[in-house]
């Protein structure tokens, strides 16, 4: 069934093959000839006097119940509401609302998903100068209205208002300034932020992701990804000192590039696109209050006294130290797997009000301290997020483990058969790149000391030349070592064929499995398997040169200066 109104209400029963009429005109029927503009009725060959205005006397706002069927709702240009409770073989005209001056355009009808008897209206009279927002609301099928604008802008008219689907005291508006929610329904009004300050003349809302579709004049169309949170935000909430709302199922699946990058990839400036919702589990967070730095109260305090006309006293040195000594105070993100074992931690800056913090569904990164990134994929399952709040050291648990779920979106080719043989898989490789990471920074720091030692040999006094011997070998030891690490720079810098290093495989195997959730294949195992005995191999070879070394340091203890690993030997006398 579809409905299309002009003057009259259609019908087509069949998707617009065929249209029959079931109103009348529900107009005022007025001649917009005989209508004054600016003050006069205008001669007809006035300039573009019929070309540039629409046909007056039109229904321009529409909707059916979508509870009872045939309850429909119509709204003209001219200020009438017309309503049907019988698909249009009777009509009731409403008219003359108080409050609303007579002829307002109905901008919008909303029938309410909740209550059948209950129905939305935004008029707009700005083609009189008059910008008042007029936004009532009826809860006996259009008899009686009353206003909701309560505190929406005097001069900020309102263009449209939708319902959510689950909670049917929230509320949405488009505004000239913007958008507006209410979730006490319309006695408290509260602006959307992130939009410009801009005309939204239509909303909508996307029910499966809940979320909210903005159409502005001007610039375009915006997307609040997952509102959710709005439906619970009431006093209860607000008078707490952080509240995590319940968390959307996280949807796992390794994001396309399409275009050789993220965004447009290569394509150039000229080519646009708007960015996709965060992928993986968003928390979205709220805090009553966030403690101000001690230099900011001070700020603060200062601003005052200066506003006042007051003398601004210096604070103590005391006082100076403490604000350059304090910490920044900041969010510890903590995610649980099933079994309790943590899986990531991310860490954020605390911001009063919501706040919203993205988890990628990976683990930490094993690289050495201080490096960028993030590890493998997690499975499906269950998961688990708690936040805590550390300053100067102090920890306070602001919210503890909160549950939520990941989802495997399951759209890939070739599915992984075990994931718990995958997650285990990912688990292994993760500890042998940790052990690795950490032994080529180990190796590095070898070589510079091997290196300064050298120097320290040819250059101090009452050093023995001899040991040049030993150190010549050690540093050749360790580029034999270097080539079983990181592979032949000597073949492969010209072009022959190299053997894969221990690096070469890990990096291989972590890229194959980096963004891939089809499984563990035996050449993924052998790989591990080969890289593992070589390393252990390794290991074994480097400690061996760490030993020798360290009984080098020893011997020229008290010759040559500090060096990368032998620092000054402190004793109490």
């Amino acid at each position: 069934t579809i409905y299309f109104a002009a003057n009259k209400l259609f019908k087509s029963e069949n998707r617009g093959d065929d249209w029959s009429t079931i109103s009348p005109d529900l107009s005022r029927q007025l001649d917009r000839n005989k209508l004054p503009v600016m003050g006069q009725v205008w001669t007809m060959d006035a300039v573009m006097k019929n070309k540039s205005t629409t046909i007056y006397g039109n229904i321009v706002a529409l909707d059916e119940s979508p509870i009872q069927q045939g309850l429909l709702y119509a709204g003209t240009d001219d200020g009438l509401i017309q309503v049907t409770q019988n698909d249009g073989e009777n009509w009731e005209k409403i008219d003359n609302i108080k409050g609303v001056p007579a002829r307002t355009k109905v901008n919008m009808l909303t029938a309410s998903l909740h209550d059948v008897n209950e129905v939305f209206v935004a008029f707009n009279s700005q083609r009189d100068g008059d910008f008042t927002p007029y936004l009532l609301r009826s809860t006996d099928k259009g008899k009686s209205w009353e206003s909701i604008a309560s505190n929406l802008p005097e001069r900020g008219n309102v263009y449209c208002i939708k319902q959510d689907h689950v909670n049917p005291d929230l509320l949405f508006v488009g505004t000239e300034f913007g958008a507006y929610f209410s979730n006490d329904k319309g006695r408290n009004w509260t602006k959307l932020s992130g939009l410009p300050t801009i005309a939204v003349y239509d909303l909508d809302i996307q029910q499966r992701e809940n979320d909210l579709v903005a159409a502005t004049f001007g610039r375009g169309f915006y997307v609040l990804d997952d509102y959710t949170p709005l439906r619970t935000m009431g006093k209860l909430i607000s008078q707490k000192k952080a509240h995590l709302f319940p968390i959307k199922d996280a949807l796992l699946y390794v994001p396309s590039t399409p275009l050789g990058g993220g965004g447009t990839g290569s394509q150039g400036h000229n080519m646009w696109s708007a960015k996709n919702p965060s992928f993986g589990a968003t928390f979205s967070l709220y805090l009553k209050n966030v403690e101000s730095s001690l230099r900011s109260k001070r700020q603060k305090k200062e601003k005052e006294l200066e506003k006042d006309g007051s003398p601004v006293d210096y604070p103590t040195f005391d006082a100076i130290r403490a604000e350059d000594f304090e910490g920044k105070a900041f969010l510890i993100w903590q995610i649980y797997d099933a079994s309790g074992s943590e899986v990531r931690r991310m860490k954020s800056a605390p911001k009063k009000g919501i706040q919203r913090q993205v988890w990628n569904l990976r683990t930490n990164t094993t690289d050495p301290i201080g490096s960028r990134g993030s590890g493998f994929l997690v499975t499906p399952g269950d998961y688990t997020v708690s936040i805590s709040l550390v300053k100067d050291g102090s920890v306070e648990l602001l919210v503890d483990k909160q549950a939520f779920k990941v989802k495997g979106l399951n759209n890939q080719t070739l599915l992984a058969e075990n994931p718990e043989e995958l997650k285990g898989f990912r688990a292994e490789m993760s500890e042998l790149n940790r052990k690795v990471s950490g032994t080529e920074k180990v190796m590095g720091e070898t070589k510079e000391s091997i290196e300064l030692i050298e120097k320290a040999l040819l250059n101090y006094p009452n050093t023995d030349l001899t040991l040049l011997k030993s150190i010549r070998e050690m540093m050749v030891s360790l580029k034999d070592l270097e080539v079983l690490m990181w592979g032949d720079k000597a073949r492969s810098s010209r072009d022959f064929e190299t053997v894969p290093s221990i690096s070469g495989r890990l990096g291989m195997v972590g890229y194959q499995i980096y963004q891939n959730t089809a499984g563990v294949t035996k050449t993924h195992r052998l790989n591990m398997q080969i890289a593992e005995k070589q390393y252990n191999a390794l290991l074994t070879e480097l400690n061996e040169i760490i030993v020798e070394l360290s009984s080098i340091e020893s011997q020229l203890e008290g010759i040559i200066p500090y060096t990368k690993n032998k620092g000054a030997n402190w004793k109490k006398d």
